[in-house]
């Protein structure tokens, strides 16, 4: 695509966890492979009253904290901090607002901005920007989430937004897309011509997606509790790695032919009525457990009082298309769980007659495996024979067939995902952000399931961090005799 690189960036939240652990390492990452346009400054903008200089010794503090040592370079962190401003902005404070534009100058060269705060502070930013001139047709915006918690709400902050800038300078954020391995389904899926014929319900089992962190809280003990593993991980993470693995082949790669097919898989998902919410999903919440050798607290005793907020999902979900009829897609979250992980597992259906017999051991269907974290790797398991004479029969093993993303590129620096999805707004090119209509079809999905629960009066089954999660999302598989993929 034709990209459009702006002259200027703007960082709200800059003093935020996010910017110190992510946005500013990314952005120092691509000043110093000399990826960001000649002359683009950097102004972060926060509640504190901090000068130029204050926020680049904050700057330089963030990237001596994050950044690995193989990156550290003092002449090019001296001429990124060179490019780094600072303006205070309240922005629930209408006043404060053109001091902003005074120290942003002129943005016909272009202006791009980076919006992380709260939901409710949507209206007051937009509407403040446009009222000193930093929302006209030179200037995009990036929108961290979370974008709403039910589809009511994501309305009301899109059409906020929209309000002020149209669809194709906004620009929706899910780091999860800037992801190397989660790029590469693209790849695999449309670049060898062996997976698509297969890649069908005539040739795939079911389908398991696991997001799993071994972490608690941490620190965000208030979102967590008005969201949960539903609204945290399956509202967007999820069900983008669900769109990629099911859409159809776009015509082109480009922003506009993939996110059509993106929107087409979760307008087929199929809603789980309230009847049969029991059956298709499973809520849990983490309780005194060890993780890693390590005796931890369970999540009220971490909050400091009771809560029915589910730190664990699992779900079975089905696409009601041509492609995925009667295929059902696995989904698991949780927080404390026994490993941290993130993978996909399609699980092929077997050969229609086994040959082999004797003592050779089953023959177990092929399954492709795309791990995400903490390695990055595609594995395909496929049998094969042991060496003998087979004088008894064929002695079968199950072997896996592995392409490391970490080896095979080991030359290559693997780069923090926001450092694509910083440089894609930057040069406006919106393959890998979200949509309104992607959005709201997927709160439609998550409505349905919390209206479920409500109208069950589903409440959280407590697990032992550390493991798996409740027995039910053990049982939620075994009823259709498949196993989650736990290696």
């Amino acid at each position: 695509m034709e990209r459009n690189p702006v002259g200027k960036l703007l960082l709200f939240g800059a003093t935020g966890d996010l910017a110190k652990r992510m946005l500013l390492p990314s952005l120092y990452g691509l000043h110093a492979d000399g990826l960001l346009p000649e002359g683009l400054t950097i102004t972060g903008s926060a509640r504190g009253d901090l000068s130029d200089d204050d926020f680049r010794a904050v700057t330089r503090k963030a990237l001596d904290e994050f950044l690995p040592a193989d990156r550290k370079d003092e002449s090019a962190l001296s001429s990124f901090l060179d490019r780094i401003f600072f303006q205070p902005v309240d922005l629930s404070d209408a006043s404060t607002y053109q001091a902003l534009a005074d120290k942003i100058g002129d943005v016909s060269g272009g202006l791009a901005i980076y919006l992380s705060t709260a939901p409710s502070l949507f209206e007051p930013a937009v509407k403040g920007l446009q009222s000193v001139g930093l929302a006209g047709e030179t200037v995009r915006i990036g929108l961290e989430k979370p974008l709403g918690y039910d589809l009511e709400s994501s309305r009301e902050i899109n059409d906020t937004v929209a309000s002020v800038f149209p669809e194709d300078r906004i620009f929706r954020i899910d780091h999860y897309l800037g992801k190397e391995t989660v790029q590469n389904i693209l790849t695999l899926r449309f670049g060898n011509s062996m997976f698509e014929p297969i890649w069908n319900a005539q040739g795939i089992d079911n389908v398991q997606i696991t997001i799993a962190e071994t972490v608690g809280l941490e620190d965000r003990a208030g979102y967590y509790e008005g969201a949960g593993a539903l609204r945290d991980m399956v509202a967007n993470h999820m069900l983008q790695l669900v769109a990629l693995i099911a859409m159809e082949p776009p015509a082109l790669y480009d922003g506009t032919a993939i996110r059509d097919e993106k929107a087409k898989v979760f307008r087929s998902m199929r809603k789980i009525a309230p009847e049969e919410v029991q059956q298709n999903t499973v809520t849990g919440q983490y309780e005194e457990g060890a993780v890693g050798g390590k005796v931890v607290r369970g999540y009220d005793e971490e909050l400091g009082y009771d809560s029915d907020v589910e730190t664990f999902v699992a779900i079975k979900a089905h696409i009601d298309n041509w492609r995925w009829q009667g295929v059902p897609f696995y989904l698991r979250t949780g927080k404390r769980m026994a490993k941290r992980r993130s993978e996909i597992a399609i699980q092929f259906k077997p050969v229609p007659h086994s040959m082999f017999s004797g003592r050779g051991g089953l023959l177990q269907p092929n399954k492709l495996v795309i791990r995400l974290q903490p390695e990055e790797y595609v594995q395909l398991l496929v049998m094969t024979k042991e060496p003998g004479l087979d004088r008894e029969g064929v002695r079968l093993r199950e072997v896996p067939l592995n392409l490391s993303l970490d080896a095979t590129f080991a030359g290559k620096r693997r780069r923090i995902a926001y450092e694509r999805l910083l440089l894609d707004l930057i040069e406006g090119d919106q393959t890998l952000f979200v949509r309104r209509d992607e959005v709201e079809a997927q709160w439609r999905w998550i409505d349905a399931i919390r209206a479920g629960w409500a109208a069950n009066q589903t409440k959280p089954k407590h697990y032992a961090a550390g493991t798996w999660g409740p027995a039910g999302a053990i049982a939620l598989t075994e009823r259709d005799n498949v196993t989650w993929q736990d290696d």
